[in-house]
């Protein structure tokens, strides 16, 4: 698969390298050091929903069999939660090993997902990777290893991987969360992983008759990210480039990059597509991401040329269907996003600071209670 096609704003993997995930000197870490803790960021309320339109549909948890001893592993969800935090996962099997696609976000979503693999079969966990950094894909890996297990990942990934082990070891600032806790909210140890072995190009796998291509792309969703194909089988893990029937996350992610892998994804042989979040389904939920994508870059492009604060353009605009989707507050940080790339001024890192302020802007325009406020917050899971 062709590397996605680069707009305005993208950076490329090689750029990436470049600024420091080699090691030295400032590079990407001093990028991000402006980036205070993210889990610390704004909440915004919803906008209003279009009467015009239903809401997001909900679905059950399940192990959907995608091929011959291959399963995509989909958590439920739906209203009225934010459809952040609940992601998916799968595996493959052969007679010597598993392979397992992604690790949930922590021991108490894994230990099931373990559960249904074992229904499966006995044998041993060979190998993890990772599609990106995440929490909600990395925490739980700590439930499958065990003696030789490979885990594999991005460059990128495995960077940012090892500053957050060392947050967790050490008690030092994390650059994106601050500091991690040790512990997760149950009080169980928190032994994140990173990766043994990292890809650069389109790396596959056997897993006896089934190929398992690792397809690591240009920056998108984060700056390190891995879609996971099994050709034969004409089924995609996108990891969390896929958000399905909810609002995507842009936040420090390249939305042209994001875009130009959407359009790759659509001119692929696929029949399955296996979201980080939402159901497992096909291209039309795919198109709708880029409907999605393609609506807002538009609708904010006219705001930003007319000199509208993006609080307020945010605010202002109206996306139909989208409004009631899961997550449809996403829309500010969304929308900031895309400000920084028209405005030149897309790093790494968000703006913290200006993403503040402009979310404050639109909390006071759309409004709302400070009861709903703090309930929003609690429930809309961070990424970064």
């Amino acid at each position: 698969m062709a590397n996605p096609r680069k707009g305005n704003g993208t950076i490329s993997r090689r750029e990436v390298l470049a600024l420091g995930v080699a090691g030295a000197g400032a590079g990407i870490a001093s990028l991000l050091a402006g980036n205070a803790a993210w889990a610390q960021r704004p909440a915004a309320f919803p906008p209003p929903r279009d009467p015009n339109f239903g809401d997001s549909p909900s679905w059950i948890s399940e192990l959907k069999e995608v091929g011959p001893n291959c399963y995509a592993y989909i958590q439920g969800n739906g209203p009225p939660h934010s459809g952040g935090g609940i992601s998916n996962a799968g595996f493959v099997v052969d007679d010597d090993g598993i392979f397992v696609f992604d690790t949930l976000n922590g021991p108490t979503a894994a230990r099931p997902f373990l559960a249904a693999i074992r229904e499966i079969s006995d044998n041993p966990i060979e190998r993890i990777a990772y599609t990106h950094h995440h929490g909600d894909h990395t925490n739980g890996a700590q439930v499958f290893m065990g003696p030789g297990v490979e885990v594999v990942s991005s460059e990128y990934c495995r960077f940012r991987l090892l500053q957050m082990v060392d947050s967790v070891t050490s008690g030092s600032a994390d650059p994106a969360y601050g500091v991690i806790s040790p512990t997760f909210n149950d009080g169980e140890p928190r032994r994140l992983v990173s990766s043994t072995t990292v890809i650069t190009g389109k790396t596959s796998y056997h897993y006896g008759s089934t190929v398992v291509e690792l397809l690591p792309i240009d920056p998108a969703h984060t700056w390190g990210d891995i879609l996971v194909h099994l050709p034969e089988h004409k089924t995609l893990w996108m990891g969390d480039n896929g958000f399905f029937h909810m609002a995507p996350y842009l936040h420090n992610g390249n939305p042209n990059g994001w875009m130009a892998l959407l359009e790759n994804i659509l001119d692929m042989d696929l029949d399955v597509i296996v979201p980080g979040h939402g159901p497992a389904a096909g291209k039309a939920e795919v198109q709708e991401m880029l409907d999605y994508m393609t609506l807002l870059r538009d609708e904010a492009r006219q705001r930003f040329d007319a000199g509208m604060s993006a609080g307020k353009a945010a605010a202002e605009i109206r996306m139909g269907k989208f409004d009631n989707w899961m997550g449809a507050q996403r829309i500010i940080l969304n929308l900031y996003r895309w400000y920084e790339v028209f405005s030149g001024s897309m790093e790494h890192h968000i703006d913290l600071p200006g993403f503040r302020k402009a979310t404050a802007e639109y909390n006071t325009i759309v409004g709302g209670t400070p009861q709903a406020y703090r309930r929003l917050y609690r429930h809309d899971m961070h990424h970064s």
